[in-house]
């Protein structure tokens, strides 16, 4: 569902709201709910959903991720999410394998299971890229 952040079409006095511009909503005035993107070994495949953005613009959103692209020097390796171990911005994350910025999740590389943390905004590019803890 869309969220438009912009005045009420109704005055406080119950009557209608003109506009003086040449349209009641731009794309810059449009919101969303957060992706909450889902990340564990439980799920099959990556579900990602495009929208427009401003100037003709497309944000991919990640709903639903298997892996991450993790930056160990100056290569990036491809490792499976096995579980988010702790995330800063909400325990209940944790809980429920969402992922955001400075998450840490427990990926499997070289059939080892490692700490890293994600450096990037999964709801907002696409796809989770990371940095092993040490």
């Amino acid at each position: 569902m869309v969220q438009w952040h912009t005045r009420d079409d109704k005055k406080p006095s119950g009557g209608r709201r003109n506009t003086i511009r040449a349209r009641s909503k731009r794309l810059a005035w449009k919101g969303g709910v957060a992706a909450h993107t889902k990340t564990d070994a439980s799920v099959e495949k990556d579900i990602r959903e495009t929208s427009n953005g401003l100037g003709k613009t497309k944000k991919t959103r990640a709903l639903q991720l298997k892996h991450a692209n993790i930056s160990q020097k100056g290569k990036v390796i491809k490792a499976e999410i096995i579980a988010v171990k702790t995330n800063d911005a909400n325990r209940l994350f944790a809980r429920s394998n969402v992922s955001t910025k400075g998450a840490i999740i427990r990926v499997k590389v070289d059939g080892n299971e490692k700490l890293a943390k994600v450096t990037n905004r999964p709801g907002q590019e696409g796809s989770v890229n990371a940095k092993f803890v040490e």
